[in-house]
């Protein structure tokens, strides 16, 4: 009798888990409460226990992100996307009955909140091409090639692309997307270097088509391992150089994987809720917008957010880069369900040092234990996305095979670890404050939360040190001359 008593309890404990991995936290408390209640195993009890210290957390993170979602809409439907000056887009959007004429307390031009809905309700929630949870990639396109033992940085030329081409094809067991991982001299063209994509990887492969021919376009229809990088607005405003592209690409059927590349204070504001709910806002608009012209176009949600440093320059060394894309992922993965990708992996120093590597690998540790999706620039990217460097990528690449066994050789029942993501009760009013001054560095909403990244970092560091998941990893937010919790257990 005692043994089934345990059998079950132990499959109630293991059900919980599984509705924490599905981010049904509220029902995951109601099993472990339950538990407390009649459990006797202090093995089972302790794990139990732990269970608990984290639920509230987690439970008040998805409300969070939860907000972050319909704040977004609102920012479309009360804040808008200025669009006046670009007539194909307020013609498409007229013609479609999307725009909300009615509104008069709108900045911009609104959407209709029923039009939203039904829009993004024909989004494909799944992708055929997709790799899965915590794959990670090149990207970036960054503009220069770091070559061992050459200072001269210059694009790649065509037998330097061959080989990066080849060597990515190479490492396929670890590689789960190729982005485009440094620019092309004139020696060969995008186009051609998508055909040399096509050839050595067989996985996910990523490029932009804004640059390409209508037929060259066309070369990633129907194909499931392919994704057009396209971008459409910023700072609540298109970018009518990428209008063009982005409705050809969409009215093709491309697989877009929809880019935001705000920056927290620059061009969004400056608290990591603000922030997310301005780039999950831009992004859903351009789902809108593909759903127009393409009802039930595959899109992938790129929300990318980036943090910066005291003098204005990416900061992808620091934690808080880390952070706020594992959000921006859970935004998605607990709540909408679109297909996403991230950012991260990089580092801002601008050579292969081992500062450099060990700077790649905590942040990817620290997404992989938080659990993302796509993640790009994760591999060979060095000085804030300047520099591709095939030895980065090579050695990021073995850094990352040890990391993934020590991963998947950890207990599968340790629960969802809490961001402890900070809650801004006046983000939609601090977005429409910077709407209204033009600059998110003129709103007062970005001086009350200038300090609010640095905040949460803290805030994690010391949760973590109470409490390690991961003890025998390198991670940007343990004590890492820790070993031991109580709350680990083997």
């Amino acid at each position: 009798m005692k043994t089934t008593t345990n059998k079950i309890s132990h499959e109630a404990y293991d059900k919980g888990i599984r509705l924490e991995k599905e981010a049904q936290f509220d029902k995951a408390r109601v099993i472990y409460e339950d538990l407390l209640r009649h459990v006797a195993d202090e093995t089972l009890l302790k794990k139990v226990r732990c269970r608990m210290a984290d639920i509230d957390d987690l439970i008040a993170e998805k409300a969070i992100y939860r907000r972050i979602d319909e704040n977004a809409k609102r920012v479309l439907t009360e804040i808008g996307i200025n669009i006046t000056e670009n007539q194909i887009l307020m013609d498409l959007l007229v013609e479609a009955g999307g725009i909300d004429f009615d509104n008069e307390t709108a900045l911009f031009i609104p959407l209709k909140r029923d039009y939203i809905d039904r829009c993004l309700e024909m989004v494909p929630r799944e992708f055929p091409g997709d790799p899965g949870m915590n794959t990670f990639g090149t990207g970036a396109t960054s503009p220069f090639l770091k070559r061992t033992g050459d200072d001269d940085l210059r694009p790649a030329n065509r037998e330097e692309y061959k080989e990066i081409v080849r060597t990515a094809g190479e490492q396929q067991d670890i590689v789960g997307i190729f982005s485009l991982p440094v620019a092309c001299d004139k020696s060969t063209s995008l186009f051609e270097i998508a055909q040399l994509m096509e050839k050595h990887f067989q996985g996910l492969k990523m490029t932009t088509t804004n640059t390409m021919g209508a037929n060259e376009a066309a070369f990633l229809k129907g194909k499931d391992d392919w994704v057009d990088g396209t971008c459409l607005v910023s700072s609540l405003a298109p970018m009518n150089n990428m209008v063009v592209p982005f409705l050809s690409s969409a009215r093709i059927g491309n697989n877009l994987l929809m880019i935001d590349q705000s920056l927290a204070g620059i061009s969004a504001p400056a608290s990591p809720e603000a922030f997310l709910t301005q780039v999950h806002a831009q992004v859903l608009f351009m789902m809108v917008v593909a759903q127009t012209v393409n009802p039930g176009v595959s899109c992938i949600h790129c929300g990318i957010p980036c943090v910066v440093d005291a003098g204005g320059n990416l900061a992808y060394s620091s934690p808080r880069q880390t952070f706020i894309n594992a959000a921006m992922a859970r935004v998605n993965t607990w709540i909408t369900h679109f297909p996403s990708a991230q950012t991260g992996g990089s580092t801002s120093l601008p050579d292969a040092t081992p500062q450099a590597l060990l700077d790649s690998e905590l942040s990817r540790n620290t997404l992989r234990k938080y659990g993302v999706h796509i993640v790009r620039h994760a591999m060979g990217a060095l000085g804030n996305l300047n520099f591709f460097s095939l030895e980065k990528f090579l050695e990021d690449c073995e850094r990352e095979r040890r990391s993934k066994k020590i991963f998947d050789a950890m207990p599968k029942d340790l629960g969802v670890i809490p961001m402890l993501f900070p809650a801004d009760d006046l983000a939609l009013e601090g977005i429409r404050e910077i709407a209204e001054k033009g600059n998110p560095k003129n709103a007062d909403h970005t001086l009350i939360n200038v300090d609010s990244f640095r905040q949460w970092e803290d805030r994690i560091r010391q949760a973590a040190q109470k409490k390690l998941y991961y003890p025998h990893l390198n991670d940007t937010v343990i004590d890492q001359n820790a070993t031991s919790s109580q709350c680990f257990h083997k």
